[in-house]
Formats: C-alpha cells, sequence, structure tokens
C-alpha cells in the first residue's frame, strides 16, 4: 500500500477561508477517489495559510475492476433466419467492445458481460489537476497574472507524490514537483519532500506545521501555560473564543504565544471598548481575574518562534495602546453632549433613500412598538420605558466611540443612556434591541427590549418590501433574512402568540410609507426563516412543510410548536393511519366547500352520528390557544371515528341535503385539521 499527498501551494489565503477550503478539497478528492474507484485507508486534510493539503494512505496500486452485464436486442432482431448475426447485433457489440461471438442469451435477449480492467493509481492521480485542483469553488476569488483562471490566490507550487514519485500534472503553468515551501521567515525556502510519508515531518523540519489540528493544539496549550503560570483566567470555550482561536491558527503556520501588558488607567473603559480592542481588532485574548475581573493583559499569537519575543510584544502592546487612547478620547467627549443633541444629528442620519432618515424610522418604530405593547399587555412601567427607549435607541449612532467601533452599537447606547440617567430598562433595551445578531445568537431577555427589538425588525421588512428591496437568491444587503430569523426566534423565545398580519394591517392604516406592503409577502417571507430554522434543527422536510403551510396570522410560535409537535410524534404506531384518515377528509372537503352548519337531524347512519359528537365539543380557537400538542390529541381521537365513517357513508348520497350536510361536516373537520398545517405534505412510510 502506497502513500500520497496532493499540496496546492498559494499566497496567503484569507483566514476566515482556510477552514472552509481545506474541508472542500477533502471532500472533492474523496468523491474523485469514489468515481475513480480507487481504495485507500486513511484520507487526511491539511492547511496553513499559505498551503492546502490531502494525505492519503494505504492507497491501492490500482482502481478496482468491475463487471457489467450490458443488455442488447431481442433474439429474434439479434439473429436472422438462417441464425446469422444480424446488424443491430453486431452494432451492439461493436458499442460494448467486442464481437458479436462473444455475446450470450439469455431471457429472450443478448448479453455482454463487459469487465473494466482496474487503472494505475498513479494514471488516476494524475487526473487531480482538472478535475479536482481547478474545480474547487470559493467566496472569495483573485486572478493573476495574464491568466482568466480565478481562485482564491494565486497558486505559486503544487506537490503530488505517489511514495516517491512524482505524479506529473499541471495547473496553468505550475507543474508539479516534490519540492514544498518552508516557513517564509524561519526556512530557507524551499523544502524537498524525500517521500509522501515524510510531507508533514519534512514542513515541520522548516517550521510549518501542516495539522491545523496539531496547530490549534499547540496554541491552546501554551495560552494555558501563560495564563496558569501568571494566575490569570482565560476563556477559551465560549463561541466568540473558538472564533477568534480558529481566526488565529489560520495566520500561522508556526505559533508562538505570548503575553502584554497595558495600562491600569484604561480598565476605566466600558470592558466592551477593550475586549473589542483586543479581540475584534488585534485578534488579542483578554484575561480575567478570579472574580472575573478584565485584568491589564492580553495574550497572542506570532507567526515564528520566541527569538527577539520582546520587541513584538512592545510592537503589539504600543498598537493596543494606540487604539485604547483613541477609545479613551472618544469615551470622555461624548460625554460632553447630550441625547438630546445626538438625536438632532439623528434626524439627519438616512436609513434608506428611499425610505427616509433613521429618525423616521424610529418614530414608526415607536408607533408599532405601542401596538405591539398593548397586544402583550406590558405593566405600565415597562410601557414607559418601552416609549422612552423607542424615542432614543439609534443616539449612539452619532457618538464618537460607535463611529470608531461600530462593532459597539447599542452596548455603548446602554452605557451612555445609564451615564446619561436614563432607567436601567432604557439602557437594556437600547442594547437588546439588535440582538440577536447572529442565527444562533443570544435574544434580547426583557420584554422591553424584546419588543422594541421586533418592532425595529419588523417596521425594516415591511418598508424595505414597500420600496420594492426584497431579497432575491443569496442576496440580501440588507440583513433582512436575518432581521426575519431574529424576529422569528425572538417571539419564541418569549412564547408570545401574535397575530401578526392583523398587527402590521392595523399598522399600514397610521398614514405611513407602507400603503403598498403585500403583507401576506412579508409574513410568507418570515415563514421561510422559520422553515429553514426547522430543517437545521433536523425536522425532516416534509414535516417542516405541512407544520409551517396554511400561515395565515403570522402566529409563527403556534406555526413553530405544530411544526415540533408533528415531528415528535411522527414515529407514533398509529402516525400512518392518523395522517392517512385526516388526509381523506381534506381531499373529499376540497371538493364541495362549505361553511353551512351540520344539520344533526340529516345525520343518517351511527356513524356520521357519532362522528358528530366526537367533533361538536372542538373549538379550533380553544385548542390553538392551548398548543398544537392538545389539536394534534384531539385530531388523533377522531382517527377511528372517521375510518368508521368512510365505511358505513355514501357522502355523495343522491339525496341533495344529506350530501350537502354530509359536506358540511367533512368541512368542519376539515377547518380544524388546517390548525396542524397541511397533512398532505407529509409523505407517509
Amino acid at each position: 500500500m502506497a502513500t500520497f499527498i496532493l499540496e496546492i501551494g498559494l499566497e496567503e489565503v484569507p483566514a476566515h477561508l482556510v477552514t472552509s477550503s481545506e474541508a472542500q478539497l477533502l471532500q472533492r478528492v474523496r468523491d474523485f477517489m469514489a468515481d475513480h474507484r480507487l481504495s485507500y485507508g486513511q484520507l487526511k486534510g491539511l492547511s496553513t495559510p499559505r498551503r492546502l493539503a490531502v494525505q492519503i494512505t494505504d492507497l491501492a496500486a490500482e482502481s478496482e475492476s468491475i463487471s457489467e452485464e450490458k443488455r442488447g436486442p431481442a433474439i429474434e432482431r439479434a439473429k436472422d433466419a438462417e441464425g446469422n448475426w444480424s446488424k443491430a447485433a453486431q452494432g451492439f457489440a461493436r458499442g460494448q467492445g467486442t464481437m458479436p461471438e462473444n455475446l450470450t442469451q439469455r431471457d429472450g435477449y443478448v448479453w455482454f458481460n463487459k469487465v473494466l480492467p482496474g487503472e494505475p493509481a498513479a494514471d488516476i492521480l494524475a487526473k487531480l489537476g482538472d478535475e479536482v485542483v481547478m474545480q474547487m469553488k470559493f467566496t472569495t476569488y483573485m486572478k493573476w497574472g495574464n491568466h482568466d483562471f480565478l481562485y482564491v490566490r494565486p497558486i505559486r507550487w503544487l506537490v503530488a507524490m505517489l511514495d516517491r514519485q512524482v505524479i506529473d500534472f499541471s495547473v496553468l503553468d505550475v507543474k508539479t514537483g516534490n519540492t514544498t515551501r518552508g516557513h517564509r521567515f524561519l526556512s530557507d525556502g524551499d523544502v524537498v519532500i524525500p517521500t509522501a510519508n515524510d510531507y508533514q515531518q519534512s514542513l515541520e523540519q522548516a517550521f510549518v506545521l501542516a495539522d491545523a489540528s496539531v496547530r490549534k493544539q499547540k496554541i491552546m496549550a501554551q495560552l494555558t501555560a501563560i495564563a496558569q503560570e501568571n494566575h490569570w483566567q482565560l476563556d477559551l470555550d465560549s463561541k466568540a473564543a473558538q472564533d477568534l482561536l480558529e481566526e488565529v491558527n489560520n495566520i500561522v503556520e508556526w505559533p508562538t504565544a505570548f503575553a502584554g501588558n497595558f495600562a491600569d488607567k484604561y480598565l476605566a473603559l466600558p470592558k466592551e471598548v477593550l475586549i473589542t480592542s483586543m479581540r475584534e481588532h488585534q485578534r488579542f485574548f483578554f484575561v480575567i481575574d478570579q472574580a472575573g475581573e478584565l485584568l491589564p493583559h492580553f495574550l497572542s499569537v506570532r507567526n515564528g518562534n520566541d527569538q527577539h519575543l520582546d520587541n513584538v510584544i512592545a510592537g503589539n502592546e504600543k498598537v493596543l495602546v494606540a487604539r485604547l487612547e483613541d477609545a479613551e478620547f472618544f469615551y470622555q467627549e461624548d460625554q460632553q453632549k447630550t441625547i438630546a443633541d445626538y438625536m438632532e444629528r439623528v434626524k439627519k442620519l438616512v436609513f434608506h433613500e428611499k425610505i427616509g432618515t433613521v429618525y423616521e424610522h424610529m418614530q414608526r418604530v415607536g408607533q408599532l412598538a405601542a401596538m405591539l405593547a398593548q397586544h402583550l399587555q406590558l405593566s405600565a412601567d415597562e410601557t414607559k420605558a418601552l416609549q422612552r427607549a423607542a424615542q432614543i435607541y439609534k443616539f449612539d449612532l452619532m457618538t464618537g466611540m460607535v463611529g470608531e467601533f461600530d462593532e459597539l452599537q447599542g452596548i455603548m447606547g446602554e452605557h451612555y443612556a445609564n451615564l446619561f440617567g436614563e432607567e436601567a430598562a432604557v439602557g437594556q433595551a437600547i442594547r437588546e434591541h439588535y440582538l440577536p445578531i447572529a442565527a444562533d445568537g443570544v435574544v434580547a431577555q426583557s420584554n422591553v427590549g424584546a419588543v422594541l427589538a421586533l418592532a425595529d425588525k419588523l417596521d425594516a421588512i415591511v418598508t424595505f418590501f414597500a420600496a420594492d428591496m426584497v431579497p432575491t437568491g443569496s442576496n440580501d444587503p440588507y440583513g433582512l433574512r436575518r432581521a426575519a430569523s431574529g424576529i422569528v426566534r425572538t417571539l419564541e423565545s418569549k412564547g408570545w402568540q401574535l397575530d401578526l398580519l392583523a398587527i402590521l394591517s392595523k399598522y399600514k392604516q397610521n398614514n405611513l410609507p407602507v400603503a403598498d406592503t403585500n403583507l401576506e409577502k412579508v409574513i410568507d417571507f418570515m415563514t421561510d426563516r422559520l422553515r429553514k430554522q426547522a430543517l437545521d434543527q433536523g425536522i425532516r422536510a416534509d414535516i417542516v412543510s405541512a407544520g409551517t403551510a396554511n400561515v395565515v396570522t403570522g402566529n409563527f410560535v403556534y406555526v413553530a410548536d405544530r411544526t415540533q409537535v408533528l415531528s415528535q410524534h411522527a414515529d407514533d404506531a398509529n402516525f400512518r393511519a392518523v395522517i392517512e384518515a385526516l388526509t381523506r377528509v381534506s381531499r373529499l372537503a376540497a371538493k364541495q366547500a362549505s361553511d353551512a352548519a351540520v344539520e344533526p337531524d340529516l345525520l343518517v347512519n351511527d356513524a356520521e352520528k357519532q362522528l358528530y359528537q366526537a367533533t361538536k365539543e372542538f373549538n379550533l380557537k380553544d385548542l390553538t390557544q392551548t398548543g398544537a400538542q392538545a389539536l394534534y390529541e384531539a385530531l388523533a381521537a377522531l382517527q377511528a371515528p372517521i375510518a368508521a365513517y368512510f365505511e358505513a357513508t355514501m357522502v355523495n348520497d343522491d339525496d341533495q341535503a344529506i350530501r350537502a350536510n354530509r359536506y358540511a361536516q367533512l368541512n368542519q373537520i376539515s377547518r380544524l385539521i388546517a390548525g396542524m398545517g397541511d397533512l398532505e405534505e407529509i409523505v407517509i412510510k
């Protein structure tokens, strides 16, 4: 068994693309090996900022041979009256690369057993350039020289080795070889690889750790050791810390961690300012003491060894202090003005040229927030705080601090609101109205903040739809899909069952610039986000389609609930029988819609009388308010009465009155069934 190494040498790849590019290359090679029937033991992805690689071990010498039986024409067409092979048979044999005498006869047809022999591994691997390397897709591209070919970054060298043998192919004008490149500063440059097995060891001798997982573990160990030595607390487990660790790992080839310091006076700044300066702008890890308080130190990682580390530390400290000096200046300057001063400037800030100013957006949000508060029966204190928050919640956009650190929108709003004497609930709402800021991010916790977040996002979606700026394909420059997901998640988090269609319809009547908005399309748009969320949770696609159908009111909490309920019951022993019974009712009811009340005197047989008794106490509104589980249980209980009904009842009775009454009864049940979505979407297994 052999070992193979493929390395694509590149100019520095952006950190956020390294991991995904390695994974893509790994999958493409895996598919390539399967397509060419070339077996192997293990396939491992490797990457640094300057290379993407795949190492294959226990590789077979050649691909597997396969035998295929090909069916030709029928025997009566394959031979003439004298038993000679016809032109049809000869053409079939020629197409299979054989002679007619090699054909066999069976089941009334002629057959040929075609054997595809194995192909040497070296010949197959030579196809990697065209079939894998040049087929890679990225979100960021460059072209170089006189080439029109696009790639994530220019390709500078290629390695393709099967044990000691160089597998010959080219990508543009770059030919494969057995020479890679070591660390840009610590090595002598070119590194000759003796065999494919020696790839990682050869690079390590040239100060490159090609295995990203090994590199990350080394970084974590070094950071942890420094923190423990100084009795600091270091967070490496949170999502933010893991994201930073991933980024740092993808900008170094030979990591060396170090600690730096900054003056105690900067601790007077809000901790979010310090953390943002360190983590987002400098890729530093912050540290805290045993009480959880921020310390005037940081940890970082250089792409190199420990020589002249003092100079590296001093340089990093200097860059950080310069940024903290700016932050301190803005923090002091911002406090010299008032919220009213900032709001005057907000009046001139454009939200969008087709929609108006941020101030006008805030006024609409205030009206919508008041409507939501009324429907949700917020307390008097919450309503008062909401009203004030809606009046000022964008003021921090005009502060110097947010101008310098735009990641602190809302966060600085809360800090400044508290400094300027606003109630704590108002400041919290200002911070929370941006939440969630990511698909899996935290949502607003306070009622005031959640309502403000809902109103802000709803107005943005409605007004952008009114301006005919609806996201298409992957294009969503105004983040409306993220806003819609935030609305759905916030409602679910709070358990708020709102008739959003009714609320937004009333909202349209208030002389707002949304009169032409198709609100049903807005509801559909948000429903799409709910569908994606359910699919991401692993719910079956057909059940998601069923549960998220018939969304009329925009009560997304109930829609999400019924989708979960259908998913939870999908493995029940009687699920198939229940769905079949209910969908039979729905299909028949659709043939003759009826809003008429059921006349008990026109119920003829016992089965329809029993079904009437089983349903006459149902109240869809009460059941949906109780929850989707209650509705499903009530509908599931109808399975037996429905089965008995169809066994004993001919719906299309000759008597027109009886027939109409039966359709009225089916339509009554169908309306209850629609409360669970469109059950006909469910694939019964």
